[in-house]
């Protein structure tokens, strides 16, 4: 099961998130993501557990938990759309602006 963290403090990493889940169970993976220019946190980040009730558990019990201060919002992670940020592009490859 593939869990979605929000509202994380921004020093959180990967071990940290890790650890948080891995009192409800097996984790596959727990990566907080961060932005490509700077490095810096952007304050969410995903968990995989491979028991599917077990990743229920956690989101019941860490969704609203105060974690380094902040209160996180843990829900199912919604599958990855086509395209990756909503497709479109090209800006205004059809308009007639000049700018």
């Amino acid at each position: 099961m593939n869990i979605y963290v929000a509202n994380l403090n921004y020093k959180v990493q990967d071990e940290h998130l890790r650890e948080l889940f891995e009192e409800y169970g097996e984790v596959s993976s727990a990566k907080v993501i961060s932005d490509r220019e700077t490095g810096q946190s952007r304050g969410f980040g995903f968990v995989e557990m491979p028991d599917e009730n077990d990743g229920l558990t956690a989101i019941e019990e860490l969704d609203g938990a105060e974690v380094q201060g902040r209160a996180i919002k843990v829900n199912k992670a919604r599958p990855k759309t086509e395209g990756g940020n909503g497709g479109g592009g090209g800006g205004r490859r059809f308009s007639n602006q000049r700018y």
